[in-house]
């Protein structure tokens, strides 16, 4: 029986990229890292370098007409990432200029080969490799020369056992290029600018003997380098499932709620809190996250429309303060969900928090990059099977506009992909405007079908008794059904 010899996958060193790549960056593979200017290819490029360079495996980097290596590395020493001590150790920079030139690609290979052999590298990084393409081009007028070079380089490569990456700007949509054929994998990054908003994203568009991920991943990049938000899957088991049925439900922290929901929330349960301005949805997932710290229960908020440190809230401020409640920053510009579900795993992670607050929708919606609103309910849905997957129970607040001509949960038709739900609307009566509470749905459980009144004072939520006596309540102006029976007979 035939024996497959394992293909080796290189860690890249930035965040979320191993994950989209499938694994990391097969061992002597021939890449190319392609993009518009601007959009991060050095930077990608020198990140990886960094992160793989060692005396063992040291890494020559050759740079041909772009910029100077003292140029780049004068910007580029500016990132955490940076190593000054890896420079003409484990690294070493080579200027090819002089040889692309010339005009010559038989001579830029030479160089090369020479410089290989001279240090033996195990990764080789050509930036640009534009320009050696443009050279070959003009030696007779044809791409054949530039066909046979990056034939030849590549199989050299191989021989030598370098992992090689090839730098430049390539628009892969609108050109066609042999070094696209030759190439093992290749990583292109693009970026687009909507309105205010710059949004950057990475493809893997080839990656041979790796099952990369499909499509296009956002990135970031910030002080620490790039950063890839890798969409979150959802791996919860059906048996991960019945276990968490039979623990104890989550309790909400409002005294009545939990009678009125059954129990509590069943433990991996999602809930969509619905209603007007100044119906008390955040005063209720304060309750929520300060009752799971009572219970010992972590937890993590992500508040889009105030920053819940300064909350008016004073225990939920207190929790955050004391480390028992995390805060997921979403004040960065150009929010994508991808990047919020990754923050909202890793303080779940690093807590091992057990309840999630997202509050709000509609604060959540604006944050977001103008590209990722057209389809914010499906990504929407996907965050939520991916928070259920790692076990937290979570509780969505959702701005409604109080219409009274219909009964609805959410602007954005999400309501049926929450487990649960809570609906708060205001009614007048007698000339006072009165708010009213109800449970919806909790699935696959016995929940209260009574409409309530609340009120909120400085300790919170206090809900009343069922209102009795009233019909027309979910129109907002309700009317005496006592008397209405009596007209009727």
């Amino acid at each position: 029986m035939k024996t497959q010899s394992p293909i080796k996958a290189l860690a890249t060193g930035v965040p979320g990229l191993d994950e989209v790549l499938g694994g990391g960056i097969p061992e002597f593979s021939f890449n190319l890292i392609a993009g518009d200017p601007g959009s991060g290819k050095t930077t990608l490029a020198h990140q990886i370098m960094f992160a793989l360079a060692t005396p063992e495996r040291p890494v020559l980097y050759l740079t041909v007409l772009g910029e100077p290596p003292l140029k780049m590395l004068r910007y580029q020493q500016q990132f955490d990432f940076f190593q000054s001590d890896a420079i003409g150790q484990s690294i070493h920079f080579i200027n090819l200029s002089d040889e692309v030139l010339s005009n010559d690609l038989d001579h830029v290979l030479d160089r090369i080969v020479l410089e290989v052999e001279k240090y033996n590298p195990s990764l080789v990084f050509v930036d640009s490799f534009r320009s050696v393409a443009q050279v070959g081009t003009l030696t007779d007028g044809s791409s054949n020369n530039l066909q046979r070079f990056i034939q030849q380089l590549g199989m050299l490569m191989t021989s030598w056992q370098a992992t090689t990456f090839l730098i430049g700007e390539y628009s892969i949509e609108s050109e066609a290029n042999p070094v696209f054929t030759v190439a093992d994998g290749m990583i292109c990054l693009h970026q687009s600018v909507q309105r205010n908003s710059m949004v950057r994203k990475v493809e893997i568009r080839k990656m041979r003997g790796h099952p990369s991920l499909p499509g296009l991943h956002t990135f970031r990049i910030s002080a620490a380098g790039v950063k890839v938000f890798a969409p979150a899957r959802a791996l919860t088991l059906a048996g991960d499932v019945e276990r968490q049925l039979l623990q104890p439900r989550a309790l909400m922290g409002v005294p009545g709620l939990d009678e009125m929901m059954g129990g509590g929330l069943p433990r991996g349960y999602s809930l969509l809190v619905a209603g007007p301005s100044g119906s008390g949805k955040s005063i209720l997932a304060g309750a929520f996250l300060a009752e799971g710290a009572r219970c010992g229960e972590a937890g993590v908020i992500a508040a889009f429309e105030q920053p819940p440190q300064r909350s008016r809230d004073r225990v939920l401020a207190g929790l955050i303060a004391g480390g028992q409640v995390g805060v997921v920053d979403s004040r960065a510009a150009d929010l994508s969900i991808d990047e919020v579900v990754g923050l909202l795993l890793s303080e779940v992670r690093r807590l091992d928090a057990k309840r999630v607050v997202i509050d709000s929708l509609s604060g959540f919606e604006m944050a977001l990059a103008p590209t990722f609103r057209a389809d914010f309910r499906e990504n929407l849905a996907r965050m939520v099977a991916a928070l259920a997957s790692v076990g937290v129970t979570v509780l969505m607040t959702s701005e409604l506009e109080d219409r009274y001509t219909d009964l609805r949960f959410s602007p954005y038709g999400t309501a049926f992909m929450t487990d649960a739900i809570i609906v708060q609307r205001y009614m007048e009566v007698e000339s006072r405007l009165l708010r009213m509470l109800a449970v919806v749905k909790v699935r696959a459980s016995d929940h209260s079908n009574e409409l309530r009144e609340y009120s909120i004072d400085a300790d919170g939520l206090r809900i009343g008794e069922m209102l009795t006596g009233l019909e027309g309540l979910l129109g907002g102006r309700p009317s005496d059904a006592t008397r209405l029976r009596e007209l009727d007979d």
